[in-house]
């Protein structure tokens, strides 16, 4: 009898276990997707390099994420759509063109992008599952976005997207 209740508790404990993120992992809700995701290892990636790709950005007087309205006010339900949209776009677009002579940075960047990778892949099963709903006025948002970036020459909006990665990631927490 007594085995039975300490297999009981040990599995509960186990299955209690299994339903919290990794550490360092924090769950993010976009509308009505949950992921897990690090965030202080992107920030920590990012602040490495912040400086650096930020001072190789030649054009200071543009913004590809802070255009008026891009990420201010979304709505909770276009969280997950937005997001989503971001991430393929940092991932098919962004990283891919921010490549530099400094080994560090590239390592940086591309540890980086493999967490991007891994929030897509869970977005898009969201996005398969019909839990992202694209409403108007976030596909005119991203539309925005990517009428900025694609206004600039393919490396230097690669990398002003890459020195603006902190603007993404100060939304996503401000809209949890």
């Amino acid at each position: 009898m007594k085995g039975s209740h300490l297999y009981l508790c040990l599995f509960s404990v186990s299955c209690w276990v299994s339903l919290m993120p990794t550490a360092g992992n924090r769950i993010f809700h976009f509308g009505h997707c949950r992921v897990s995701m690090s965030m202080t290892e992107i920030r920590l990636g990012f602040t490495a390099i912040k400086a650096n790709i930020q001072a190789r950005d030649p054009i200071r007087t543009l913004s590809i994420l802070s255009h008026p309205h891009s990420l201010h006010k979304v709505k909770s339900s276009d969280g997950c759509c937005i997001t989503h949209h971001l991430f393929n776009f940092y991932v098919d677009k962004v990283f891919k063109h921010c490549k530099t002579e400094d080994s560090f940075i590239n390592r940086k960047i591309s540890s980086i992008a493999n967490s991007f990778l891994s929030m897509k892949r869970k977005l898009r099963q969201c996005h398969e599952q019909n839990k992202c709903m694209c409403e108007e006025e976030s596909t005119e948002k991203f539309k925005q976005i990517l009428a900025n970036y694609e206004g600039l020459n393919v490396t230097s909006a690669a990398i002003k997207s890459l020195g603006e990665l902190d603007i993404l990631l100060d939304w996503m927490e401000k809209s949890q």
